[in-house]
């Protein structure tokens, strides 16, 4: 039975993502699908998919070819195809705690919106995970002496949530029902800049429109392999822009959306 669909938003990064579903494949609970969203079109990635079996069944979308970013027309693509009511969301650069699947499941509601935090692995740790193709033991004396940074969010708390400095959902790791999703028309599909418009625009307009937030931080974790940023600052600041200003019409539906995409997917 398929409770939960996780979906991850990847580009372009086999190594990683194989560590990331090997995380997946040691969830304490597996009624799980997951559906990577590749904004991209990979044939490498196809062929590691195709060879590879897992405990959970997987869906690769992907773009037909790779026109910039497009991530937030991939994800609406995947919410489509997703079988579950429950969605997960974590990127493609971040392995899952063995709990994560469990405690969204746990914690979900129609009333919620949830998110985790994220562990920031060194650039030695990432580097011996990706020269052995395994997982090491992600515990507080591996994160320590590998000099990891952000150990504070590794540090796993079932029953009590640990004081929440942040208060904003992390893209990388947050989970919602997948109806809420449907209600604003998904993801905007305006925001064609890495950074804002896959977390904070979808934020505010799912509290807007009657979500509250809520933490699950140290219940939820994943650990985010080591890279160099990406992100362009002046597209940072076109997609705050575009921000800005659909906040200021305070419309939760967004225009260009999952309603238009919906019709693409098979």
């Amino acid at each position: 039975m398929v409770r939960a669909s996780v979906i991850i938003a990847y580009y372009k990064n086999l190594p990683y993502l194989r560590l990331v579903l090997e995380g997946l494949a040691r969830q304490s609970v597996m009624a799980f699908e997951v559906i990577i969203a590749e904004d991209d079109n990979n044939d490498e990635t196809t062929s590691f998919l195709t060879a590879n079996q897992y405990r959970f069944p997987i869906i690769h979308l992907h773009q037909t070819k790779d026109k910039g970013f497009r991530k937030n027309e991939m994800l609406n693509k995947a919410i489509v195809k997703a079988k579950a009511e429950t969605l997960i969301f974590i990127d493609g650069d971040c392995i899952p705690h063995r709990h994560l699947v469990k405690n969204y499941l746990r914690q979900i509601s129609d009333t919620v919106l949830l998110y985790g935090r994220r562990v920031m692995l060194s650039r030695r740790l990432t580097e011996r995970m990706l020269a052995t193709n395994r997982l090491l033991s992600l515990n507080l004396i591996q994160l320590l002496w590998y000099g990891c940074s952000m150990i504070e969010e590794a540090v796993y708390s079932p029953y009590l949530t640990l004081k929440n400095k942040q208060r904003h959902l992390c893209g990388c790791n947050w989970g919602v029902q997948k109806q809420q999703l449907l209600d604003i028309n998904g993801f905007d599909e305006d925001y064609t800049h890495q950074g804002v418009g896959e977390d904070v625009d979808v934020e505010w307009r799912l509290v807007k429109n009657g979500l509250h937030l809520k933490s699950i931080r140290n219940r939820a974790i994943v650990y985010h392999l080591y890279h160099q940023r990406t992100y362009q600052e002046t597209g940072v600041q076109e997609n705050y822009r575009k921000l800005t200003e659909k906040q200021r019409q305070g419309k939760t539906v967004c225009a260009n959306g999952i309603a238009k995409t919906a019709k693409d997917v098979k």
